[in-house]
């Protein structure tokens, strides 16, 4: 539900600013546009797939650094564009304390899936 606006606002605002950008600009923009989605795009992949919560904590605090600089970048070109993107670092920001609480309240994850007697791994539940 939160994402569905919040793609939307990034596409907006990430295509605005690239539109607005010249030159070296423009192309660096379109780089860090980019690697912001894809550092996105790898996240639930670590947290749920790897199941890696510490693993995950490192990727997503690697996503904030992207939403900052993207941010920074997009302010340079146009301040619209740029507190479109605003909401976005802003969610990040609350799934990495979220992150950051499960591999607090989890240290027998130590970076890796728990195996239970199933042979699956699980995120594990607060002490």
């Amino acid at each position: 539900m939160v994402w569905t606006p919040l793609y939307g606002l990034i596409a907006w605002g990430s295509a605005r600013a690239i539109d607005n950008a010249r030159g070296k600009e423009r192309a660096a923009l379109g780089r860090a546009v980019g690697v912001n989605l894809v550092l996105n795009a790898g996240w639930p992949g670590v947290f749920f797939g790897a199941r890696r919560p510490r693993g995950a904590l490192a990727e997503i605090v690697a996503l904030n650094l992207s939403n900052a600089d993207l941010v920074r970048r997009a302010w340079r070109v146009d301040q619209g564009a740029a507190l479109a993107l605003v909401p976005y670092a802003a969610w990040t920001g609350f799934a990495t304390a979220l992150n950051a609480s499960i591999v607090l309240r989890n240290p027998q994850l130590a970076g890796h899936g728990v195996r239970t007697g199933s042979g699956r791994c699980q995120a594990g539940s607060p002490s």
